[in-house]
């Protein structure tokens, strides 16, 4: 057989020319092809900065661009960088100059061979890594001068372009600047991002309204005349919140981008946020799940959600209770500012509405850069259907509770960054009224109903009542600073007696110093009951006073584990009446 295939080249020599023609002609096609390729990058490098250029109206550089034939077009750029616009009217940003609005590591794509001249390139996917987007703040595109029509530029620019439809991120950043005096940038770190689909319209414009039916149309807009205006995007992202510190999910749609103003995107979606931990902010901490939707651009976003933390809690007290929140907030994704308007939540078994701001704040300026020392978080604060347990059980390193009984609270809410816990830097002013109130301590109860009995005048059945049948009520302005709750003027009242107590109660260990005085509706010999009472009947009209059957001192001391109530009978001291007695 070998003997046969070698007589047949050597019958026929002319094979040999033609498969060796044919190998040299593939080897040269080869180099060719390769050689046109390396020609080619620079005119295709070129053209890509050119239309990053036109984009975004931006100096534009790109390390690196290589193209090759691997199942078609297939190219990879290195190094890309895009300066903001410039601020001032015709001047731009110096090279080497200030940072890059957005900066880029890598990134790929494949493309058919075949195109048709004055028709864009379309490219299903482009990957990027390494994404690093700064975005200015506000004030940056304030002065900004009209950027052009838009028009391609160049000899090269009805030659060839690009179309994408999915960009696959990873690993990108965002950082939102801001140029308010004591706020700080946000910093989010974005694992993937997916954007795809050109979509018609844009998030956050009427129903009804095509604003990307012409996407490369110059448009004219306030301030910037004929900017061009990118179609709308469909997103997909995960990405690491800053604080607290979570994963979120969200989809939507982004775009189209007016102008060269990033902050101005609108945007509209859906969101998941998972496993936020709390504990990121001093003195609290817990697991915060929250989903939501939201609309507006990233400088005024509008945000409806809601929240679930099975064990919110203050690190310094350590009682976990369940916090769940619905919300509409607006917030300023540029510096973090954040309005509430308003929350509705419940802890544990109460119901209460907050509405107020939460703002980033920094410190001194160290070696050039601020230093974040926490949030300001401002407040009123609403409780409408409470339970005064819940409130102090989240307060309180003991699961046991000094009172019980349904409260009302109206009150303001200030929490100053720092680096002490929560409850010392939290300051309260409001006004709060407690209603069916019973204290755990069977011996302040005890007292209580003896206090209610003998303001009756039914002394003689302290035996046989139920303390825990004997309810109170209380109301008073209060003010809380510095782990100490104020009450200047408490009004407790109970069957039969009415008490006025000034006072402090420390959240910290729990100490009561209270004093005032009790005001009973029997007189005192009723109050004494007995042989005893019968004696005092002579002096009942010196206890009377401000039309009280009796007016007795008392005093609450001691903690919240270990309470001491004193009505002070033989102490009392009474005012002089005019005619002069005392007793």
């Amino acid at each position: 057989m070998a003997k046969g295939r070698i007589s047949v080249w050597h019958r026929r020599p002319w094979l040999r020319w033609v498969a060796g023609g044919l190998l040299v002609a593939l080897v040269v096609a080869a180099v060719l092809v390769d050689l046109g390729l390396r020609r080619a990058e620079p005119f295709l490098r070129a053209r890509l900065v050119e239309q990053l250029e036109d984009r975004f109206h931006a100096r534009v550089e790109l390390d690196s661009f290589h193209v090759s034939l691997v199942k078609g077009l297939w190219a990879e750029g290195k190094g890309l960088r895009i300066w903001p616009p410039a601020q001032v009217e015709g001047v731009a940003v110096p090279v080497g100059k200030g940072e890059p609005l957005i900066s880029l590591d890598e990134f790929r794509f494949r493309a058919p061979l075949h195109f048709e001249q004055g028709k864009p390139i379309r490219i299903s996917v482009a990957e990027l890594k390494g994404l690093h987007i700064d975005l200015p703040p506000r004030s940056h595109f304030e002065h900004l001068s009209a950027v052009g029509t838009g028009e391609p530029r160049g000899m090269m620019a009805g030659l060839v372009s690009f179309e994408v439809d999915t960009m696959q991120i990873t690993g990108a950043v965002l950082v939102m600047e801001t140029s308010k005096q004591g706020k700080l940038p946000l910093d989010f770190q974005i694992a993937h991002l997916k954007l795809s689909q050109v979509v018609s319209g844009g998030a956050g414009h009427p129903q009804g309204e095509d604003r990307s039916a012409h996407p490369s149309e110059p448009k004219t807009l306030a301030g910037e005349p004929q900017l061009i205006m990118t179609p709308a995007l469909n997103f997909e992202a995960e990405l690491t919140n800053p604080r607290p510190k979570g994963t979120i999910h969200t989809t939507g749609t982004l775009g189209p981008l007016q102008g060269v103003d990033l902050g101005e995107i609108p945007i509209e979606g859906s969101y998941r946020f998972e496993d936020a931990d709390l504990s990121s902010f001093t003195g609290i901490a817990g697991t915060l799940s929250s989903t939501g939707q939201y609309q507006g651009t990233l400088r005024d976003l509008r945000v409806d959600g809601k929240t679930e933390t099975p064990n919110f809690r203050l690190t310094h007290f350590g009682n976990a209770m369940a916090l769940n929140t619905s919300f509409h907030a607006r917030v300023d994704g540029t510096n973090g500012d954040t309005w509430l308007e308003p929350v509705d939540a419940t802890l544990g078994h109460s119901h209460f509405t907050a509405t107020g701001q939460i703002v980033r704040v920094r410190g001194e300026v160290v070696e050039g850069a601020p230093q974040y020392i926490g949030h300001d978080i401002a407040l009123t604060v609403n409780v409408d259907k409470g339970r005064i347990e819940d409130f102090m059980r989240l307060a309180s390193r003991s699961d046991k509770v000094l009172i019980t009984g349904d409260v009302t609270v109206k009150t303001t809410l200030h929490i100053p960054p720092g680096k002490e816990p929560v409850h010392e830097r939290l300051k309260l002013n409001g006004w709060f009224s407690l209603d069916k109130a019973l204290f755990t301590s069977e011996k302040i109860q005890e007292h209580i109903a003896e206090l209610s009995l003998r303001g009756q005048g039914r002394p003689d059945e302290l035996k046989t009542i139920d303390p825990a049948s004997v309810l109170s009520h209380m109301e008073s302005n209060f003010q809380l600073a510095s782990g100490v709750i104020t009450l200047p003027a408490l009004d407790y009242t109970v069957p039969g007696a009415k008490i006025e107590l000034k006072g402090t109660y420390t959240l910290e260990g729990g100490t009561l110093n209270f004093d005032g005085n009790a005001k009973m509706e029997a007189p005192v010999s009723k109050m004494v009951g007995g042989w005893k009472g019968l004696l005092l009947t002579p002096a009942d009209p010196l206890f009377k006073k401000g039309g009280a059957g009796t007016q007795v001192a008392i005093h609450v001391k001691g903690t919240r584990e270990a309470p001491e109530f004193g009505i002070d009978f033989e102490k009392l001291k009474l005012e002089k009446k005019p005619s002069g007695g005392s007793l």
